[in-house]
């Protein structure tokens, strides 16, 4: 008999070492294929709109991770923008090196957020998000009456471009960068300070009844969030040359919300899913372009209704109706 246990213990034990490496395997793929891209005949619009998703993915990624927290910011594009600036102004007018105003951009970004997230901890909800969107609004008014330093309407022109604006370099930088965030939220996510965020999440009451300070963690995740916003704000500016403020306005905060949403704000794999979504999509039907914001809207409302966890559900339900439908046809068989 103990035999017989210890050999399906050792079963299972081998069973869970093989499925610990099967996401780390197919993640590795994905990278694969990505980096291969070109070599294997990717066109260079083809590469230039994979940038700007690897861009995004950065941004909607760390929106995800302040989430984590029960916030729910709509000024994320705005701290994309701050490090946009940062970046842009310290290259143009200072003549910074790249290599020096991504980490400033990142780490001002951060630092503004955890000053302002500081009287916002104590909002919740609703209140916490109308707070944030009225930051926002703030931020591009700034940057509108600047003037000069920033461009003001005009926008800032002549930002210093990565490794002489080569199109393949850039998207391997971007794919390195991309993945290097996408770790690093990763470990964030699920190492204690995440579990400990999620428990605020589920309730904070509880959390703080257990002696967490609450206020402190939602500080900290509103500080690592905006710091990879800093990031991919930088990594925009130094890319596209010229940066505007209506790029990151309230209605750039709303696309990076819906790439959350639609790939599924439950899972870490639910931005990286709805940003290549929504922005490959209209590309693949290039034709229906400028019906873009309305086939994405409807993509919402399907997802909410069919799919409330995202797209990145959509394997299980399939599944989970071809099960049912197996079960239905047994039982009607039987019958």
């Amino acid at each position: 008999m103990s035999d017989r246990v210890n050999t399906n213990l050792e079963v299972q034990s081998n069973t869970g070492q093989k499925n610990k490496w099967v996401k780390p395997s197919v993640y590795g793929i994905i990278v694969l294929i990505l980096a291969l891209l070109p070599v294997i005949g990717g066109t260079p619009y083809m590469l230039h709109i994979m940038i700007l998703c690897f861009i995004y993915i950065i941004g909607a990624s760390s929106f995800r991770t302040i989430t984590i927290s029960g916030q729910f910011p709509l000024a994320h594009a705005a701290f994309m923008g701050i490090g946009a600036y940062i970046a842009g102004m310290a290259s143009k007018w200072w003549g910074w090196s790249p290599i020096v105003t991504f980490p400033v951009a990142a780490l001002l970004a951060a630092g503004i957020g955890m000053v302002i997230g500081y009287p916002f901890s104590r909002l919740r909800s609703l209140y916490y998000a109308m707070g944030s969107l009225f930051f926002g609004i703030g931020v591009i008014q700034i940057i509108y009456a600047i003037g000069e330093p920033t461009g003001g309407y005009s926008g800032l022109v002549g930002v210093t471009g990565l490794f002489n604006m080569n199109r393949e370099a850039n998207y391997y930088f971007f794919l390195g960068l991309t993945v290097l965030c996408l770790i690093a939220l990763y470990r964030f996510e699920f190492c204690r300070i995440g579990t400990t965020l999620k428990a605020i999440n589920q309730s904070y009451t509880v959390a703080a009844s257990v002696g967490i300070n609450e206020g402190w963690y939602r500080i900290l995740a509103v500080g690592v969030g905006c710091f990879f916003a800093g990031i991919a704000g930088a990594g925009y500016a130094h890319y596209n040359l010229v940066i505007s403020p209506q790029s990151f306005g309230f209605g750039a905060t709303l696309w990076i919300v819906m790439y959350a949403l639609i790939g599924g704000l439950e899972s870490f794999a639910g931005p990286i899913i709805g940003t290549f979504i929504l922005i490959l999509i209209p590309e693949v039907f290039r034709d229906l372009k400028m019906f873009s914001p309305f086939i994405s809207a409807a993509l919402l409302a399907i997802v909410v209704y069919l799919m409330p966890k995202g797209l990145v559900s959509l394997p299980d339900l399939i599944k989970s109706w071809y099960m049912e439908h197996r079960k239905n046809k047994r039982i009607s068989h039987a019958s």
